[in-house]
């Protein structure tokens, strides 16, 4: 195709050039619309001494409503070992010596 065109010769670096050429005319012609000052952003009004009263600690996310006494309570399993809940796959997982090792994806915890 660019091998019938007569009187230039166009190779890597002259269409890299051209092409640089082309997008820097882009960007000097975008530029102004992004140079328009934006309006400053109204500052959030202080919030009043009464306000903090009425307002409510947030609710921790990780919280899973147990209280400390069920908490404290130990699992057993039907056969009498105690177990605890796996925090990666939610399977039973068993103590065996110092560690809590998940029978389900083996995973494990010391003591």
């Amino acid at each position: 195709m660019f091998e019938n065109l007569q009187g230039s010769s166009l190779d890597r670096r002259s269409f890299l050039r051209g092409s640089v050429m082309f997008a820097a005319a882009i960007g000097v012609s975008v530029l102004p619309a992004f140079a328009q000052e934006q309006k400053p952003q109204p500052k959030p009004e202080e919030p009043k001494p009464e306000d903090e009263k009425k307002k409510e600690e947030p609710k921790d996310p990780f919280d899973t409503g147990k209280k400390e006494e069920d908490k404290d309570k130990k699992l057993v399993d039907a056969e009498g070992r105690e177990y605890r809940v796996c925090p990666q796959c939610a399977y039973n997982m068993y103590k065996q010596g110092r560690m809590w090792v998940c029978e389900n994806c083996g995973y494990s915890y010391v003591e």
